[in-house]
């Protein structure tokens, strides 16, 4: 059995963490077969597709994973909360994509919360991008910096106008991309989820409901004390 591997980055000028594990899983053709017997519904936080709970079985397996990487990477001592942990595939059609679903997001302020993102498509998908608002220059946005971020967010789209109907991909008259991670077959990334970042996302992209053809990943959100 191949073992995992972890590499970390330090992305940007903030330095944040992105810890790397290829051969996440020891068996991600189960957890595709498994996510095919799955019902999908529609995300929520402003997810771009559909989702559907992961069993409770996937994080007992990766936790002595995961583990040493909360420790170790993002200095964790304390207890790990599981906020949750889903299947996830992009579906939306760039032509209906929202504006919230057109930018660069983070996926909390508070202070001691995690994101993974498991990638789950043999030969790899699109992976995941990373930004820095170029008027505040900020990377991360945390609740000492919402306030003042997000109005200057909003003057920017009141100036300049929303972005097109597309996926993010590149650099933008509003963001800078610092940093991008192909989706590879059975690799994680951990980041912390005040970062800002997106799915980066092919414009030529076919898009499928599917969980064995579609772009199936496991997303999973964390709280620490």
């Amino acid at each position: 059995m191949i073992q995992p591997t972890v590499t970390v980055y330090q992305i940007g000028s903030e330095r944040e963490p992105v810890a790397v594990i290829e051969n996440f899983a020891p068996d991600p053709g189960a957890i595709r077969d498994d996510a095919a017997t799955r019902v999908f519904g529609t995300g929520d936080n402003h997810y771009p597709g559909v989702k559907s709970p992961a069993p409770t079985c996937y994080l007992e397996r990766q936790w002595a994973v995961l583990g040493p990487v909360f420790s170790e990477v993002f200095g964790i001592m304390g207890k790990v909360g599981v906020l949750d942990v889903s299947y996830a595939l992009v579906t939306t059609e760039p032509a209906t994509l929202g504006l919230e679903q057109r930018l660069p997001h983070v996926d909390a302020l508070a202070p001691g919360r995690l994101a993974l993102i498991h990638y789950l498509v043999p030969g790899g998908c699109d992976g995941t991008a990373f930004y820095r608002h170029r008027k505040t220059g900020f990377e991360t946005v945390d609740h000492a910096r919402s306030a003042a971020y997000y109005k200057s967010l909003n003057d920017d789209l009141r100036t300049q106008g929303p972005p097109p109907l597309a996926y993010l991909a590149e650099n933008t008259p509003l963001f800078e991309r610092i940093h991008r991670f192909d989706g590879q077959y059975n690799r994680a990334l951990v980041y912390r989820s005040r970062v800002l970042h997106s799915g980066s996302i092919a414009a030529d992209r076919k898009l499928s409901a599917d969980p064995l053809t579609g772009r199936l990943t496991i997303t999973g959100f964390f709280a620490a004390d």
